[in-house]
């Protein structure tokens, strides 16, 4: 893979000269982006000694050029025709993947076994974990990395990130829940088992506030094992008072707990929030 990875930096080099003439330039990217299809290779992933998301830059700039390097083409699906640069996936059944009517999954994402798509999408270069449900309407955007045993809700938005190369896309790992209509976006990142109340809007400007201390945790990042809901802070401007939003951890769950929707539920009816 590391020869690879040379061949794409050294296309990189010269990509605004890429045409889709070039049929060697467009064999070297293809190769990697079937990694990515087929889930051999992933854009982004954490560090499990330093707890950091580390980004393979190599596969985003051969997502790039892909496009450079594609024409359009018409694809027709049954009665439905898309014209695209990219193919979809295909042979869900063998993969032990279930998609329903509606959705779709480009070429160069990722679903693990037991994925199961309702009427959804997720585009190139992201990766969705096994056993993961992405629910009716919900958007995984391009190299966005969604772990295992996920529930996506309905109308949930989880951004992409392709540029800068070096940006890290939206993180959401294992056993997480994320309510209906929330947005996730611009690299931002829920950590294992957390459960995040409808509505809610997490990125990298959005604060992070412990319900019991006040405290700021960080920025765009929720704990692992958190419950955390939509809020808003005020804040004195020249021109006046303001709300700005920000997320509320109102509580740390054990995995148990986690696990237990009676409980759950009551933790989240006593603030008055619903998933």
């Amino acid at each position: 893979m590391a020869e690879l990875a040379d061949q794409i930096e050294a296309l990189w080099d010269r990509a605004g000269e890429l045409t889709p003439e070039d049929t060697d330039a467009l064999a070297v990217v293809t190769e990697a982006v079937d990694l990515l299809d087929t889930g051999a290779a992933r854009v982004a992933e954490i560090d499990p000694v330093t707890d950091q998301v580390v980004v393979h830059q190599w596969l985003k700039h051969a997502i790039l050029m892909l496009f450079r390097l594609r024409s359009m083409e018409t694809i027709e699906v049954g009665p439905f025709e898309f014209a695209d640069k990219l193919p979809l996936k295909r042979n869900f059944a063998a993969d032990g993947v279930r998609v329903v009517p509606g959705a779709s999954a480009r070429w160069g994402s990722y679903l693990a076994p037991g994925v199961i798509c309702m009427p959804s999408y997720v585009n190139i270069g992201a990766r969705v974990g096994a056993g993961t449900m992405v629910d009716t309407w919900a958007t995984v955007g391009s190299c966005a990395q969604i772990g295992e045993q996920v529930h996506l809700s309905g109308g949930v938005g989880i951004g992409g990130v392709l540029e800068p190369a070096q940006a890290a896309p939206v993180i959401i790992e294992d056993e997480v829940m994320i309510g209906s209509r929330c947005m996730i976006t611009q690299g931002a990142r829920v950590g294992r088992g957390s459960v995040i109340g409808e509505g809610t809007i997490l990125n990298p400007t959005i604060p992070v506030i412990d319900a019991e201390t006040g405290d700021e945790l960080g920025r765009g990042h929720v704990p692992p094992w958190s419950v955390a809901v939509q809020a808003n802070r005020r804040r004195d401007f020249p021109g006046g008072e303001f709300y700005l939003p920000c997320v509320l951890v109102l509580k740390r769950l054990t995995e148990g707990q986690r696990h237990d929707k009676a409980q759950l539920n009551d933790i989240l009816r006593s603030h008055g929030v619903s998933m």
